[in-house]
């Protein structure tokens, strides 16, 4: 079955997945690609309409970025946002240059024509604004159907062309009604039918695996994480036991983790999963380590190796299976361009020149919400589905200094205690991410009337959406003073308890 689907242009926004987001969420599918896609492309994939972002440039300078020609005789509805306002405007004959004034943060619009893009709205909106330019003078055929105090031509539109634009942005939660305004454009004014759901993906992903599969062996590794399970169990529906998954122990998972991954992936979910102990391989390769990049590494390319041998015991395997989500796609195809740094971690990248695996990744379409979805659409439990993530070299850029067997044991109990208080609590689906860290200090304690001079375990707790921002999650005293309490009375090697109250930026979520 295929689906309306609405294309966003991206002019390099910070929010342009936001604005694919928001779409997906009224059920309807869209795609994020580069301004520049070409118009062959386009074609191809048969959108109802299209929408330009915003994007840090002036439309006028010199390398500003434009749409392709030819996606403007497409006649197809478009909603230019920002940037992608100032970009129509460019483009039928508007005059756009730098505002006197500037416009950032919340402003009134007051709409002036009753028309489809502001369909059940009052006459006047808040909205969130963030620009230095601004039009000047009406493009050809367009009309003001909005304005603010800064901008007289907040809001235009060519009724004939179906062309549309909004200097604000619709897509930020600062608009409170902005997602009306899309849902308008695209079911008013694109008439795109609201067909996208897991329920229907799930099927379309199955058939698809199927087809590109055809009688061949796939192969992945499986952490236990949403997208590894939901990624696996999707697999396994498809083609059964013809997907072989490995869950590789590096010694650096928390308490029970790998027998209760096994218990519920192959237990449970009938997932053909095999254990691999690589414990004591990993540490050994750790040893003295304490660089968190240089242990990074290390992890990562052990973690390649140990899977390389247990795939080539399979002998001929045609597809490597990822758990590639729609942001990693949308960093590597934006306008914007791949991220200039990413941490080194585990993922299986590096076999694919030496086994010449075809790639399948069922998930690449979804953001991680929508995974979270498809995993009850799967039917698994809310212990796998609102599974707090967990770093791929896992404990070990947890234990700041030597990763050892020791150290393992003290955080591996601290963490266990944390969580299990959160649980307790009713909190840990309030929690973006909650975790214990190993402090490489000593500090001086009593106990028993004795002296002691002991380890320190930091707490972290972290609310965030989308793991770019964070902000430190307000425990409560008591959960704090329990959970202290019994990681000191219970953990031998640990006299002092803290808490993380720090931001990301400046810090990270992770300490390493």
């Amino acid at each position: 079955m295929s689906h309306d689907t609405i294309l966003i242009l991206d002019f390099g926004s910070q929010y342009s997945h936001l604005i694919a987001r928001r779409i997906r969420e009224l059920g309807i599918y869209c795609e994020l690609h580069p301004c520049t896609v070409s118009l062959e492309e386009v074609r191809k994939l048969n959108f109802k309409g299209i929408v330009l972002s915003g994007g840090p440039n002036s439309v006028y300078e010199r390398d500003a970025p434009h749409a392709t020609d030819g996606i403007w005789d497409l006649n197809l509805p478009v909603l230019g946002i920002c940037y992608g306002l100032q970009e129509l405007s460019r483009k039928f004959g508007g005059q756009v240059s730098a505002g006197e004034q500037r416009e950032y943060g919340h402003a009134e619009l007051e709409i002036l024509e009753n028309e489809p893009l502001f369909a059940h709205l009052p006459d006047h909106l808040q909205v969130w604004m963030s620009h230095g330019d601004k039009v000047q003078n009406l493009p050809n055929g367009f009309l003001a159907i909005g304005r603010t105090s800064n901008s007289e031509f907040a809001a235009i539109a060519d009724h004939d062309r179906n062309l549309y634009g909004i200097q604000f942005h619709p897509e930020v939660t600062h608009t409170p009604e902005g997602k009306i305004i899309l849902r308008n454009f695209a079911i008013e004014i694109c008439g795109c039918r609201t067909d996208w759901s897991m329920g229907s993906f799930v099927e379309e992903a199955i058939a698809s695996i199927r087809e590109k599969v055809g009688e061949g062996l796939v192969i992945g590794a499986v952490s236990g994480g949403v997208d590894s399970t939901v990624a696996a169990v999707l697999m396994n529906r498809a083609i059964g036991e013809r997907f072989h998954g490995f869950l590789i122990d590096n010694g650096l998972l928390r308490l029970n983790e790998a027998q209760q991954v096994m218990e519920r992936l192959k237990g449970r979910l009938g997932i053909n999963l095999t254990l691999v102990d690589a414990s004591e391989r990993f540490l050994q390769n750790l040893e003295g380590v304490t660089n968190p990049e240089k242990k990074r590494r290390i992890i990562g390319n052990t973690f390649i190796e140990v899977f390389e041998e247990e795939a080539e015991h399979l002998g001929q395997v045609d597809f490597l299976l990822q758990g590639t989500l729609y942001p990693d796609v949308i960093e590597s195809v934006s306008f914007k361009g791949p991220s200039a740094t990413i941490k080194t971690h585990h993922n299986v990248g590096g076999l694919l020149k030496n086994m010449r695996l075809k790639l399948i990744e069922p998930l690449r379409e979804l953001f991680k919400d929508e995974v979270r979805e498809l995993g009850s659409a799967l039917g698994l439990d809310e212990e796998i589905v609102y599974r707090q993530p967990f770093p791929g070299p896992g404990l070990a850029v947890r234990i700041l200094g030597d990763v050892t067997e020791k150290q393992l044991d003290m955080l591996r109990q601290a963490d266990a205690i944390f969580l299990d208080t959160i649980r307790a609590a009713g909190l840990y689906r309030k929690i973006g991410q909650a975790f214990a860290v190993l402090l490489p200090i000593r500090s001086v304690g009593v106990m028993g009337d004795s002296r002691t001079y002991e380890q320190v375990i930091a707490l972290r707790a972290v609310q965030t959406t989308d793991y770019m921002t964070a902000d430190w999650y307000p425990l409560p005293d008591d959960l704090l003073r329990k959970a202290s309490n019994r990681i000191i009375n219970e953990v031998r090697g640990v006299n002092r308890v803290v808490y993380d109250i720090s931001s990301k930026p400046p810090s990270t979520i992770e300490w390493e």
